[in-house]
């Protein structure tokens, strides 16, 4: 990674249907989180006609993009990554002001997308592997059980790490045999549509669209009865949403949603400095904006203390600044709104009587005054009806709730809407499997958390409000196929 790229001109991105680039009639002006007033580009807005030709192009590349087998289809896909890192620093530089988050987390976001898309193509062999069943006492046939694709599918994904995000869904609805149209969020579409359309340019017309617009405007990308599946990972609220819209044409929904992640430390957890970084990145990783971040920690009575103590050492040294800023750690949080609702949910706790430990210090750059900066905060031994425990924070706070029993701990963090993920911290495996195993999520992390430890061949995806069906690994695919069954009726198994 490399910090020379010149960020001073505005980026101006297009739309890309059916193999060509076009403009809208309207653009969007993308502004950016730091900086009150600043523009960092412009993107299409995408009127009605715009959204319908991109549904056109996918539908009639279907056909012969479906034909392919899945090895065929697994190369044109390699081909069409080539050269993806050429371009990541100047992708990282347009995604950190796009979205305010440090360019090293930018970096990482292109790099993931490339490390997912690859992973997804190794899976080919399996895509197309069929099912036999043989006859049977009173079934007299064998049949065939096979995959097929649906079609044409819309990919949503959302402003904190969309290109990584992408990649958990995208390649492997391509890889299944469908061929795609990506939406990228409206208030951070630069470098996500950047990354699309210069893979799309190795594909055949129409097998990969992007459109960018408000998203007043796209429904027809939920709506259309043209569309098989959607695949959308937002809040809470947008997945009802979508699954709402979605079922005026009975079109199928992968919905990734928000999380309330607990992370249960257990009183013989090993919490040294390689473990204290673990727990801390956790948390305040990209401003604490992602959807698989700690959001409660849960810690055993006996080491409250000291979990407080080296997250208080870590937070101390947080560098709060722009996201391109050498040496800055901690960006803005992306939206004003977000801003103000994470305020709140820190004063709230003030207000109940909670110990609301904040540190840093907000920069002093006048070019900086006004934008979505927040000092983070401990929240410690709040009252668990507070909001800074029942909701998502989405934020750089966190509560620190002390517990004397494994069955209160785990009681506890299932008392919540969320079941995306969670974590046990412990020395002892069999109480990580018992503890692990009780947890009411997709997915668990034993003396880890985060989204940079996701194990990217693993299916993942959320229980209870945070979503349904999984995306990554052989389920992923599946998730974009459905399954055909063909019986043959065996003469001697039928006589028998």
């Amino acid at each position: 990674m490399t910090n020379t790229v010149d960020t001073s001109a505005p980026v101006t991105t297009g739309l890309y249907i059916g193999g060509s680039e076009r403009q809208a009639a309207a653009t969007m002006d993308i502004a950016d989180p730091g900086k009150p007033g600043t523009i960092v580009g412009h993107a299409a807005a995408a009127g009605a006609a715009d959204v319908q030709d991109a549904i056109a192009a996918a539908k009639a590349a279907y056909p012969g993009w479906a034909a392919l087998g899945a090895q065929e289809r697994a190369d044109r896909m390699r081909q069409a990554l080539e050269g993806i890192a050429d371009f990541r620093d100047e992708d990282a530089a347009i995604l950190s002001q796009e979205n305010g988050k440090i360019r090293m987390e930018a970096w990482v976001d292109s790099l993931v997308f490339e490390i997912r898309w690859n992973l997804a193509l190794e899976l080919a062999p399996d895509v197309d592997t069929a099912k036999v069943l043989p006859p049977a006492p009173g079934i007299p046939v064998s049949t065939s059980v096979t995959f097929q694709p649906l079609g044409v599918v819309t990919v949503i994904v959302p402003f904190n790490w969309p290109i990584a995000i992408l990649a958990a869904s995208l390649p492997h609805a391509l890889l299944a045999g469908n061929t795609a149209i990506v939406k990228p969020p409206p208030t951070a579409p630069l470098a996500t549509t950047r990354v699309v359309q210069r893979i799309a340019e190795k594909l055949p017309p129409g097998v990969l669209n992007v459109v960018t617009g408000k998203d007043a405007d796209m429904a027809a990308l939920i709506t259309s009865p043209d569309i098989a599946k959607v695949c959308f990972t937002g809040s809470v609220g947008g997945g009802k949403r979508i699954m709402e819209m979605a079922a005026k044409s009975l079109t199928r929904v992968t919905l990734e949603l928000g999380g309330n992640d607990a992370a249960v430390i257990l009183a013989d957890a090993v919490f040294d400095d390689t473990h204290l970084d673990r727990l801390y990145a956790a948390i305040f990783d990209t401003t604490g904006q992602i959807c698989m971040n700690a959001k409660r920690v849960y810690v055993h009575r006996s080491r409250l203390d000291e979990v407080v103590a080296g997250l208080s050492q870590r937070l101390e040294k947080a560098v709060i600044g722009y996201g391109l800023d050498d040496g800055t750690t901690m960006g803005p949080l992306h939206s004003p709104v977000q801003k103000a609702f994470v305020a709140e949910l820190i004063e709230e706790a003030k207000e109940a009587g909670a110990d609301v430990r904040e540190f840093g210090t907000l920069p002093s750059d006048p070019e900086l005054h006004g934008g979505n900066f927040l000092r983070p905060a401990l929240v410690i031994d709040p009252d668990p009806s507070l909001r800074v425990v029942t909701q998502e924070q989405f934020g750089p706070v966190i509560p620190l709730i002390p517990f004397d029993t494994e069955d209160e701990a785990v009681e506890a963090a299932n008392a919540t809407w969320a079941g995306l993920c969670g974590s046990v911290w412990t020395a002892d495996p069999a109480a990580a499997d018992r503890v692990g195993g009780r947890l009411v999520c997709g997915y668990v992390w034993v003396n880890d958390h985060g989204a940079t430890r996701l194990d990217l061949r693993a299916p993942f995806g959320g229980m209870k409000q945070s979503g349904m069906g999984r995306e990554q690994g052989i389920e992923g695919v599946r998730a974009f196929q459905d399954t055909r069954a063909i019986a043959h009726l065996e003469p001697e198994a039928a006589q028998g």
